[in-house]
């Protein structure tokens, strides 16, 4: 998009606007029919085209050339320019998207005028775009765990194709934050990002939301597809999409152009698709509610997204990013964080995942005081009971049990912890927790605590047979 295409059948006309915009700086093309023009279109959008009404020996006359424009490339502006205009064609002409209508014979200056207004317009609007792509969530990718060094190890493998990718795991675990790294990294990076929130739409809505609309009194309205157009489409928490409109999502998959609502003419798309879910789809399209050809389309290249509990390695670091992340975006302090918050954090439970430890972070920073290290006291608690400082509460189930018992349903639970805190280092966890390592061990073995790998990373966990068989 570099140049300038004019569209005339007057041969000496279309080659007079070419000298002057030549003169001007401006690279052109030219085209004396329709067929021309839409050859032209086709090899290389130009930057502005330049378009008579009235087309001899033509298909297409110059409002349907518009509308076509418009339809497959609507970054495009148009000028229409014609000997036979009135008041009628020029409202049609705007109607269907031109940027300005110009009578022949035209005065060259108010052409330039236009030309360069149109060029500006059609500037700012691509810019804005950008800016606005930029004022979304972010790309970064924040961590160190193995479970994380994993997740990034596959994301880098897909985002030099072109394939579809299905992103699983837990709410709040990351995954659109998934689905733009691919984005930023691929070689669609300067086309759009478009998210398709699936459970936030109005079921009756979902398919003008998705293709856009057509009517007499409103023109043409763009869908999401349609804005997505050269870049990545993501729908998040696909499962949620009603099951008609997913028959007709696989349809775009197959072709790649679709029909808006109460139009008849077909938009084509260049998409890149990906997806994300924190619900078993297999299950879902064994109760009816998720078509099977839809997830084979969709699941070319499935990546799981580890939970926060996952890699408790990364709090910290999280931590501090949302920290900073506040503190430029509000204006909040910059705090620390005290080793006693970090091993809370560590141990907490966090079903709501990242963005639940974002939430905290906030909360904190809002309604602390001072500018003094986050201390645990002002993170709450899993159990955020109990009357003495300091005091330990037993929950309902251990305060049942004799005291070897509850002391062995203790011990497992805390290095439980402990282990998964530190990633399954069992190193630093015996230094944590001031034991000699080979003294963990044995302790680890009498409780049936054992380690292996789940999204590449080490986690514990209790293995009945072997508690049974120390028991």
């Amino acid at each position: 998009m570099s140049d300038i295409l004019i569209v005339d059948d007057e041969r000496d006309i279309r080659e007079l606007v070419s000298d002057i915009l030549e003169d001007e700086g401006y690279a052109t093309r030219l085209a004396g029919n329709s067929d021309e023009c839409m050859n032209a279109i086709n090899v290389e959008p130009p930057a502005l085209l330049i378009l008579d009404i009235w087309l001899k020996d033509s298909r297409m006359d110059g409002i349907d050339i518009l509308k076509t424009v418009k339809r497959d490339n609507p970054d495009v502006p148009v000028v229409i320019i014609s000997g036979h205009g009135n008041i009628e064609i020029a409202v049609a002409a705007i109607k269907q998207g031109a940027y300005d209508f110009i009578e022949k014979p035209f005065n060259i200056d108010q052409l330039m005028v236009v030309i360069r207004r149109a060029m500006e317009a059609s500037r700012l609007r691509r810019e804005n775009s950008a800016l606005k792509r930029r004022e979304v969530t972010t790309a970064e990718m924040i961590g160190q765990s193995a479970a994380y060094r994993t997740l990034v190890s596959h994301l880098d493998k897909v985002t030099k194709s072109n394939g579809r990718v299905m992103l699983s795991g837990p709410a709040g675990s990351g995954k659109e934050i998934a689905a733009r790294y691919i984005h930023a990294h691929s070689n669609r990076a300067s086309g759009p990002f478009v998210t398709v929130n699936c459970a936030g739409i109005e079921p009756e809505r979902v398919e003008e939301v998705l293709f856009g609309r057509e009517s007499a009194e409103r023109g043409v309205e763009s869908g999401l597809l349609e804005e997505a157009h050269g870049g990545v489409i993501y729908f998040d928490e696909v499962a949620d999409m009603p099951l008609g409109t997913q028959s007709k999502i696989l349809r775009v998959l197959v072709d790649q152009q679709f029909q808006r609502v109460g139009g008849s003419d077909k938009v084509r798309v260049d998409l890149r698709v990906i997806s994300s879910t924190n619900r078993d789809l297999e299950a879902e399209i064994r109760a009816e509610r998720f078509r099977q050809e839809l997830y084979h389309r969709l699941n070319v290249v499935p990546i799981a997204v580890p939970s926060l509990e996952e890699r408790r390695e990364d709090i910290p670091l999280l931590a501090e990013h949302f920290i900073s992340q506040c503190n430029a975006s509000q204006g909040l302090a910059l705090r620390p964080l005290s080793d006693e918050a970090v091993a809370l954090m560590q141990t907490m439970t966090w079903p709501g995942n990242v963005r639940q430890l974002k939430n905290l972070i906030e909360r904190v920073l809002i309604l602390g005081d001072g500018n003094g290290p986050i201390e645990a006291r002002e993170l709450p608690s899993d159990e955020d009971k109990g009357e003495g400082e300091g005091r330990v509460v037993l929950s309902g189930a251990l305060a049942t049990l004799p005291l070897r018992e509850a002391r062995e349903a203790f011990e497992r639970e805390y290095l439980l912890t402990q282990i998964n805190r530190f990633g399954g280092n069992i190193s630093r966890t015996a230094s944590f927790v001031g034991m000699e390592r080979s003294a963990l061990h044995r302790k680890l073995k009498s409780l049936g605590v054992v380690t292996s790998t789940k999204s590449g990373a080490r986690v514990a966990h209790v293995d009945e047979h072997a508690v049974e068989a120390a028991e």
